[in-house]
């Protein structure tokens, strides 16, 4: 990055804005003052133009300023802006023993040295073996299973779409040689859904056709393993993106279930079908969220799901002072603060919520809350909401170092960090 955040005082900007905007009105009082004197239409049309460009300069600025303002307004000496690199006053996220922007693991969510070890031989020797073993020793109802299925795919289809008609050999030759690996075959389904997503357009012909082939290839795993619940969670990106209707992705819903009641990651997938963007609405997804919060057993991270629903319906531009304190964000973060405190530690899904409260704790400006987290993901950005961004790194490191200058700035370092 070009600087690093430090604690400077942000006091001086605002009287700038103030003398903007003053003079701003002035030159909009006298226009209009000018207008009631008798001129022709021609120059009253002059007059009301500059006018109308003045008034609507005005509203643009009144909004940038509700957006900004949380950010401008800080305590002499609280305040947080960028500072040259090596500046004295700059926080250093080294310090924190915080991994380098270039060195950040963008295919997980969290340490996963088995999954990480494997997929290096996968495709280093473009054998798929090593990959079937991993997957036929790993719990069929649990989080891991469909993470590491997941890894397996998004791996296949990067190389293909870096690498167009010889990438994800190896996954291609899995199918062919061992076509009742019920592994190779949600991979394979996990596989043509991520290729929808990645390579056509929502809506289109093709996009439509790789997933009804993904619907294809998801029986064809769940035929192979009947206890399965992952061809199932497959088939609920499918159900999103074909626009199931209600009952027919209830029936999906319902399979899943069966199988893994309190799946963090199917719960996921399904709260996407009930956005606002896609096929339910605000209400829909928070009542699926909190039902599921509710029901959630102690130590289950179910408990966090609402601040996924708060995420996927965030406001393009927050006009609303301190939006990220109010009540509804503030109790959706205290459930997932609770939901990541009663949590095994080596919950697979542990990281993915940590990440979201990561940026949500940032916004609401709880420095050394979001420090916490941050020390237990650091390195690992293979989650929301990373992954949406065009540069997920650059976007992780931003957060990060405001999350450092945050801290510091009300009076944390390296020493009063708690592990």
């Amino acid at each position: 990055m070009g600087g690093t955040t430090a604690p400077v005082s942000g006091s001086a900007v605002l009287p700038a804005w103030i003398a903007r905007v003053s003079k701003l009105w002035w030159e909009c009082w006298s226009l209009m003052s000018l207008s009631v004197v008798p001129v022709t239409a021609g120059s009253r049309a002059v007059l009301d133009n500059g006018v109308m460009e003045i008034l609507w300069f005005l509203i643009a600025m009144a909004m940038l300023v509700a957006a900004l303002g949380p950010l401008l307004r800080r305590r002499r000496g609280g305040g947080i802006q960028l500072a040259a690199p090596g500046s004295p006053d700059a926080a250093d996220p080294g310090a924190y023993g915080f991994v380098r922007q270039e060195e950040l693991d963008l295919r997980l969510p969290g340490p996963d040295q088995d999954l990480v070890d494997v997929l290096d031989v996968v495709q280093r020797t473009q054998d798929w073996r090593a990959a079937s073993q991993l997957l036929a020793g790993t719990p069929k109802d649990g989080e891991a299973r469909w993470q590491r299925v997941q890894a397996f795919a998004g791996a296949a289809s990067l190389e293909l779409q870096q690498q167009p008609g010889t990438g994800g050999a190896w996954l291609r030759a899995w199918r062919a040689e061992a076509p009742k690996d019920a592994g190779g075959a949600a991979v394979h389904a996990e596989f043509l859904v991520q290729q929808a997503w990645r390579s056509s357009t929502a809506g289109t012909d093709d996009f439509r056709i790789i997933l009804e082939e993904a619907k294809a290839a998801s029986d064809q795993a769940a035929l192979l393993a009947p206890g399965d619940p992952v061809p199932y969670i497959v088939e609920l990106a499918v159900a999103r993106g074909l626009a199931y209707p209600p009952e027919q992705f209830d029936q999906v819903w319902a399979k899943v279930m069966d199988r893994a009641p309190q799946h963090m990651g199917a719960h996921l997938a399904a709260l996407h079908y009930w956005c606002e963007k896609w096929h339910g609405s605000r209400d829909d997804a928070d009542r699926f969220a909190r039902s599921a919060a509710a029901r959630a057993p102690q130590g289950s991270l179910l408990a966090a799901l609402p601040l996924f629903a708060v995420y996927e319906h965030l406001p393009e531009i927050t006009l609303v002072q301190d939006f990220y304190k109010t009540a509804v964000v503030s109790q959706a973060m205290e459930g997932a603060l609770y939901a990541v405190h009663s949590a095994r530690p080596d919950d697979p899904m542990l990281a993915h919520v940590r990440h979201m409260l990561v940026m949500f704790l940032i916004k609401a400006e709880r420095w050394s809350e979001a420090m916490r987290q941050l020390i237990h993901v650091d390195g690992h950005i293979g989650a929301l909401p990373w992954t949406v961004s065009l540069d997920p790194a650059a976007e992780y490191t931003i957060y990060r170092n405001l999350a450092v200058a945050g801290y510091e700035a009300n009076g944390g370092s390296p020493a009063t960090l708690r592990h």
